[in-house]
């Protein structure tokens, strides 16, 4: 990676900084964000970002740094005491912030009410500082050992050893003698005694970070000659006098290994050793594939001729009735063409998760201690209401993250909390805490699934496969644990409300004393203080209070950051036989993944932008904090069920032509499903049929959980070899322009980066404060995390690739800085006046902002990935209740129609995308206007058997054929699909079913939603009302019976009432005619019941439970009835009267 295309200093990596930029032509800068800590008596000291810099080293020797070899005398040290004290400063203070206001430091005491022991937890159990008068924790290290920086074993704490340093003489309090270690910028040595390589004059944080990736052949050496025998001409030698840019594969004369293929010598171990693929294309048998696809195209063939003949055999009785039948056929001949058209292509894909281990975890050449070089994961959590999303769901979903079966730190966890509430803090502190036994218990017996709520209530064996003798003694153990963590997080709303009244009334109380001190004769009145929300530190929380007041409401709050738990070390911390634990974890590693409660600032005026904008929050504040250049996103519902699931979507990253994949999206799967799935939730058919048909094209759409993204893809940036794959649609008759010599030229680091549609200009970095916003230390981020993500350079077949052991060295540690940065980047003004929204990141202006953002990247030529795992990699709960399923259905129907209506209409996509990609884009904005053609086809056989008429002349033998051909067809498409997609006959039909459903209700009302809001700028909602049924608690499934009377009922009521007061009417008309047309009769009652059979569900869901339904529904039925009746007799009155009503007269 070329480090001159990022330059910036470490003293501008600020967005507040008051210095110009070099470089970079930078909008203008918001107001300036100070930055200030509290100090454990609670005053607030204010600090520059570079004050918190050089905290600890003088001023005038912050621009020199001396390196000299290790000798006999000077042995190399651990890493710096002023580092990890940082670093644990950083885990145990709240940062809040945010627009016009002071970046602030809480240093908390603890976090939540009951004790913490882990030592990475926030708030955790210590020493306390022996200073008079001074009560904060003892510095401490990984395994939570005290840090004591004298001989003297002195205890102190961080805040009184930096006065000691400055103010004190470098003196220790207790001895009084000078401390032997107090420079913060002292070079630091990882656990393998490498040194740092001295840095190129001017470079950023991150292009430090990125030149020691570069340097792994050199530290290769040095680990294998040892810390003592370091030969300093050596490294000279060895890396050629780069000085940080040597490369795995050796430079030629004249290169410095980041130019392209032809200036690198190939490594001899990679050219003799056989090469295994990570993963592998499974094809549908052709005895499945061939007919499936002569199928499709003789049902094409059928329909075409169908809809021939019917053009040309009007029904001249009824020409009204034939005209809209003939309308809506073709329409669903139309509708059906684009849903099949991607269905050509069908793949399933595999996996080896033994190569991933051999590539990236087996000791080698170029990995000497077998440590992970797998790229890091963020993860995403988004909740916004406790009251709506249960804590402790949110909480089981963070557990299972952070026990997942990938390397610890590689992992980081981020919690989006959009409510800023005080109780979801709280709950996710008691989920860190409880994870101190939970995360190594499931190491050590290799549990699954590893959400403790659904392993708990695993209906199979617990104890099968379970070798390990104090298993037995170990679950029972963990299990109350688990039982006490559940009471506690289902108090913690008691305990929040109880806690700030008690402090409120203190705080009264303390207003009252005052007012009687400052009025001695005055009458005193009650004191008006606003009732806060107060943490368990007795301070008042910077979010949503209980009470809402001005900038403590939801919608007006400050930025909130806490490390719940901080970074692990880069070694393994295994456990003992503690008797002081609750289990013996000998042998394991008992160290978590870096957790992170990330709440947003919120003001009014400005538009957030709902679960987008808050997904963006996250995106920027991960950049600063631990940069994984691969992020998953997980909804607080949705958990991780196989904890390989990760391992097995970073094979397809990793793997050759993996750098083109822009995101893996894995299938989502329910709990809690009713067993005969009455509504479809388990939505099999979309998950299992056309998500693994549009694999073969150009990747599946992204459906907003479950999806493992490159970061650089939703940064916005073209893949690379973009023209080499997709040339346009006029390559084969015009030649390809020649690339300008800069472009040939230019590094391919540089050239992997790309925004925009033209490979021949180089990328204008005096664009990227534009696009990304100033914050010059998410802009240094981009670069490094695109090198990351990379697959190995291991055949000479792989373009794009980094060397192996490039992500073995340690990470940097947590500053207070580097969260500082973080909270001024998820400020509500920082997306101004930058494409965050619009090109970069998670795509605004829809309801369904998932699929905006996958057709963004697959127009830009990415490409993605459906990863079905034998385990489920994820599961999570979905709504089994029949009007909370309509209104879900109702949610995604309106983002289609808002997509269909926006810029992101597939007929306006770019060349860059497939044919039949294009074609399943379009369905998805097309399908909901199916609904309109749907309703008038279910009234279809109800007026046909009122008006005696049908939709053809007569039955002729041709239309039977016809329509026989047809259904047959389909039918035995259906057994195809069913055979190469694993599906079961059952959910295909449910999944028919719930089509006419949703097509009649939902699908509908979004449509004239999405009209009205369209061409009136009218926005309209469709609530619940009443409840019904859902009383019995010990029911698994009381949610089904539950019947919420909504307006999206009232279609499917009126078809159902309609189809069977026409059967009642036709049949009559028939029985009691003089010449009975049985044919008429039969098309007709054979549609409705089509109909009915379609809606059966629906009417079995209005019934609720033993008959309980609600007065409403046959209020509505009995008005639908009635006015129906009445219209047919005024319509078509009985013969021998000319008056409405027959001969029929009131007394």
């Amino acid at each position: 990676m070329a480090s001159k295309s990022f330059k910036a200093s470490r003293s501008n990596l600020s967005s507040t900084s008051d210095a110009p930029s070099e470089g970079l032509n930078k909008p203008p800068l918001p107001p300036t964000v100070a930055f200030g800590r509290r100090t454990s008596s609670g005053r607030y000291v204010n600090y520059s970002r570079d004050d918190l810099d050089s905290e600890l080293g003088s001023g005038e020797f912050m621009n020199y740094t001396v390196h000299i070899p290790p000798t006999p005398d000077n042995q190399p040290m651990d890493p710096s005491i002023s580092q990890k004290v940082e670093e644990q400063y950083v885990s145990n203070s709240l940062f809040t912030g945010g627009f016009n206001s002071v970046t602030r430091a809480h240093l908390m005491d603890k976090v939540i009410e009951s004790e913490t022991s882990h030592p990475q937890m926030a708030g955790a159990k210590g020493s306390s500082c022996a200073i008079h008068g001074c009560d904060a924790k003892v510095m401490s290290d990984e395994r939570g050992a005290d840090i004591l920086p004298c001989e003297c074993d002195f205890k102190i704490c961080r805040d009184c050893y930096i006065d000691a340093v400055k103010t004190g003489g470098g003196l220790c309090p207790g001895c009084k003698e000078p401390y032997k270690n107090t420079d913060l910028d002292e070079g630091a040595v990882d656990n393998n005694g490498r040194l740092p390589l001295p840095p190129p004059n001017g470079m950023s944080k991150m292009e430090r970070r990125l030149s020691l990736m570069k340097s792994t052949k050199s530290a290769l050496m040095r680990s294998q000659t040892g810390v003592g025998d370091f030969d300093h001409n050596r490294w000279l030698f060895e890396t050629r006098g780069t000085y940080g840019y040597g490369n795995v594969i050796w430079p030629k004369d004249g290169g410095f290994g980041n130019g392209t293929d032809d200036e690198t010598g190939e490594p001899t171990e990679f050219m003799n050793k056989p090469w295994r693929p990570l993963t592998r294309k499974l094809k549908i048998p052709a005895a499945i594939l061939s007919p499936y696809r002569l199928l499709i195209f003789i049902r094409m063939v059928i329909l075409a001729l169908f809809l021939q003949w019917r053009v040309k055999h009007p029904n001249n009785d009824a020409m009204w009735l034939w005209g809209m039948s003939v309308v809506c056929e073709i329409w669903f001949a139309f509708s059906w063409l684009l849903d099949v058209l991607p269905k050509l292509c069908p793949i399933n894909r595999a996996t080896d998760l033994n190569v991933l281990k051999e590539k990236f975890e087996t000791p080698g050449p170029n990995n000497p201690n077998g440590k992970s070089d797998l790229p890091g994961i963020d993860i995403f959590v988004s909740t916004a209401d406790p009251d709506k999303e249960p804590p402790l769901v949110t909480a089981n979903t963070i557990l299972s993250i952070l026990a997942a079966n990938y390397p610890v730190e590689k992992l980081a966890c981020y919690v989006s909390d959009d409510g800023g509430a005080l109780l979801t803090f709280e709950a996710m502190a008691e989920a860190a805490s409880f994870a101190n036994i939970w995360v190594p218990f499931c190491r050590k017996h290799d549990i699954e699934p590893r959400n403790p709520e659904s392993y708990f209530n695993l209906k199979r064996d617990p104890y099968k496969n379970k070798v390990k003798p104090d298993f037995v003694k170990d679950r029972r153990r963990i299990k109350r644990e688990y039982d006490e963590f559940k009471v506690r997080i289902n108090g913690l709303p008691d305990s929040i409300r109880r806690r700030s009244d008690a402090y409120h009334a203190r705080e009264e109380i303390k207003a009252m004393k005052l007012q009687r001190q400052n009025r001695d004769d005055e009458p005193i009145e009650s004191a008006k203080i606003p009732k806060a929300t107060w943490m368990a530190d007795g301070t008042h929380w910077p979010g949503t209070w209980l009470h809402p007041s001005p900038e403590h409401s939801k919608g007006d709050h400050a930025g909130i950051i806490q490390v719940m738990l901080k970074p692990p070390s880069d070694e393994p911390l295994h456990g003992s036989a503690d008797d002081s634990r609750l289990i013996d974890l000998t042998d394991v590693d008992i160290r978590l993944p870096l957790l992170v409660y990330v709440s947003r600032e919120k003001r009014p005026g400005y538009d957030h932008n709902k679960k987008a904008g808050a997904m963006n929050a996250l995106v920027r504040a991960s950049a600063i904090m631990s940069n994984g250049p691969f992020i998953l996103n997980l909804d607080c519902d949705h958990y991780i069920y196989n904890s390989q699931a990760m391992r097995e979507g970073m094979c397809f990253m990793m793997d050759r032509g993996g750098d083109r994949l822009c995101y893996v999206q894995f299938p989502q799967r329910f709990e809690g499903i009713d067993p005969s799935d009455r509504y479809a939730n388990h939505n099999t058919v979309f998950f299992d049929i056309n998500m693994r048909a549009l694999d073969g094209i150009m990747g599946p759409v992204y459906v907003g959980t479950g999806c493992l993204f490159r970061r650089v893809a939703l940064y916005g940036f073209d893949p690379p070899r973009s023209k080499e794959h997709h040339p346009g649609y006029c390559s084969c008759c015009f030649g390809r322009r020649k690339k300008h010599p800069s472009v040939v030229n230019s590094p391919e680091e540089n050239r992997a980066l790309r925004m925009g549609d033209s490979d021949d200009e180089e990328m204008n970095l005096s664009l990227l404060p534009k696009r990304f916003g100033n914050s010059t230390f998410l802009i240094d981020s981009i670069p490094v995390a695109e090198f990351q993500g990379r697959p190995l350079a291991d055949h000479p077949a792989v373009k794009n690739g980094r060397p192996p052991g490039a992500l073995t060295i340690p990470r940097e540690l947590l500053d207070a800085s580097t969260v500082a940065e973080a909270i001024s980047v998820i400020s509500c003004w920082y997306e101004d006046k930058t494409e965050w929204g619009q090109r970069v990141g998670w795509i605004y202006g829809s309801v369904t902002e998932d699929v905006v953002t996958g057709y963004r990247m697959h127009n830009r030529g990415w490409k993605s990935v459906y990863c079905v795992t034998k385990r489920d990699a994820f599961r999570g709960t979905a709504p089994i209740n029949l009007t909370d399923r309509l209104h879900q259905v109702l949610r995604w129907a309106t983002g289609s129609v808002e997509i269909f209506f926006s810029r992101n209409n597939a007929l306006l996509a770019s060349p860059r995308m497939k044919f039949l990609q294009r074609i399943a884009y379009l369905n998805v904005g097309i399908y909901p206007f199916t609904s309109i053609f749907l309703i008038v086809y279910c009234f279809l056989p109800a007026l046909s058997l009122f008006s005696g008429q049908f939709i053809v002349q007569t039955l002729s033998v041709t239309f039977l054929a016809y329509l026989l051909i047809i259904s047959l067809t389909l039918c035995m498409l259906a057994i195809l699909e069913i055979r190469w997609s694993g599906i079961e006959l059952e959910e295909w039909w449910r999944n028919e079913q719930f089509w006419l459903i949703g097509g009649t209700s939902a699908h509908l009302a979004a449509v004239i939603q999405g009209l009205l809001k369209v061409l009136a700028g009218i926005e309209i909602s469709f609530t619940l009302t009443s409840k019904s049924g859902g009383d019995d608690v010990d029911d698994e499934f009381a949610d089904l019976y539950i019947v919420k009377w909504s307006s999206l009922m009232i279609p499917p009521i009126t078809i159902m009432m309609v189809n069977l007061i026409a059967i009642a009417v036709g049949f009559s008309r028939t029985i009691y005619s003089t010449i009975p047309q049985w044919s008429k009769l039969l098309g007709g009652v054979f549609f409705s019941f089509w109909v009915l059979a379609h809606l059966y569900p629906f009417a079995k869901g209005l019934m609720g439970r033993r008959g309980r339904t609600p007065t409403i529904v046959f209020v509505w039925s009995g008005l639908i009835a009635i006015t129906i009746s009445l219209l047919w007799v005024a319509i078509s009155p009985p013969s021998g009267t000319d008056q409405i009503g027959g001969s029929f007269q009131f007394p």
